[in-house]
């Protein structure tokens, strides 16, 4: 076979595969869209969005509370998940010897790996308990949750970053050192500043694992609607709302979790814009940036 023809039906064959991801997605989303649209033309849109009651039984259909809870769940285990997750990133990429990243790395992919019915299992286990007993109350809670989704994001914001740490050129540490700066001055004022734009990257990657976890949260958050007085608070997760009501909703109930997720899709497009504005943003001004 000729290279052109070759190249020719690769090419094509690539294309295609873009091609059809693009419209699965656009199908699955034009059918979510199908379904929901009734629940929302009925209830109306600002009650539907900004009401606080579900009570399927009485054709109460406000997700206000939920989304409260999808978001404070998703803030407090990026706050957690952030710092921990780029520090040990920096370790690993620029001190920890060689030995030590041996064991150290496929231990955090192996995190990565574990299902999240195991996580939920530990969390309902030892750490609802714990939390009862430390801070009171069921120990069902949103901090409980946040704290699961902590650990199970950890491992991506974790790989990503060190790669963003690794994919800055050695000559940037070298006129660094060169100049007189010690190790630690060249991390900070060298080596995060160019790679911000990665560990943003690994920021984004672990808020759509933190909005999409359903069955870890399920287990440990409590699924009570309410907009929750404290972190200790128990919740309920737009993903666990669905999950936990699809199996017996009828009628525009069912059509009311498909609405549910319409809600969802577009909370990830709004943070993820949000996020990828900050990476670009930050990529410019780093003059293009590595990753």
């Amino acid at each position: 076979m000729p290279k052109w023809d070759e190249e020719f039906f690769i090419e094509k064959g690539l294309l295609l595969t873009a091609v059809s991801s693009i419209i699965i997605i656009a199908l699955i989303i034009l059918f979510v869209f199908k379904e929901g649209i009734p629940a929302i033309e009925s209830t109306g849109f600002f009650s539907f969005l900004f009401g606080m009651d579900w009570a399927p039984t009485k054709g109460e259909y406000g997700i206000f509370p939920m989304i409260i809870g999808t978001l404070g769940i998703t803030v407090l285990s990026l706050l957690m998940a952030v710092p921990l997750g780029v520090f040990c990133a920096i370790f690993l990429a620029e001190i920890a010897p060689s030995a030590m990243r041996k064991v150290l790395n496929p231990t955090i992919q192996t995190l990565a790996g574990i299902p999240s019915v195991v996580y939920g299992f530990f969390g309902l286990v030892l750490l609802v308990p714990f939390m009862r007993l430390q801070f009171g109350g069921t120990g069902f809670s949103m901090f409980t949750a946040s704290v699961i989704l902590t650990v199970m994001i950890l491992p991506i914001i974790v790989s990503v970053s060190e790669d963003a740490f690794r994919s800055i050129p050695l000559e940037y540490k070298e006129a660094s050192l060169a100049l007189g700066a010690t190790h630690w001055q060249t991390i900070k004022n060298v080596i995060f500043p160019a790679a911000i734009p990665g560990v943003i990257t690994s920021v984004i990657l672990g808020m759509g694992r933190a909005i999409g976890e359903t069955l870890a949260i399920i287990m440990v958050a409590g699924n009570v609607v309410q907009i929750p007085s404290s972190i200790f608070d128990p919740v309920r997760a737009l993903t666990s709302n669905i999950a936990i009501e699809m199996g017996y909703a009828t009628g525009i109930h069912y059509n009311a979790l498909f609405a549910t997720g319409i809600v969802l899709i577009f909370m990830i497009i709004v943070l993820l814009v949000i996020a990828n504005y900050l990476h670009y943003k930050k990529k410019v001004t780093m003059g293009g940036g590595y990753l």
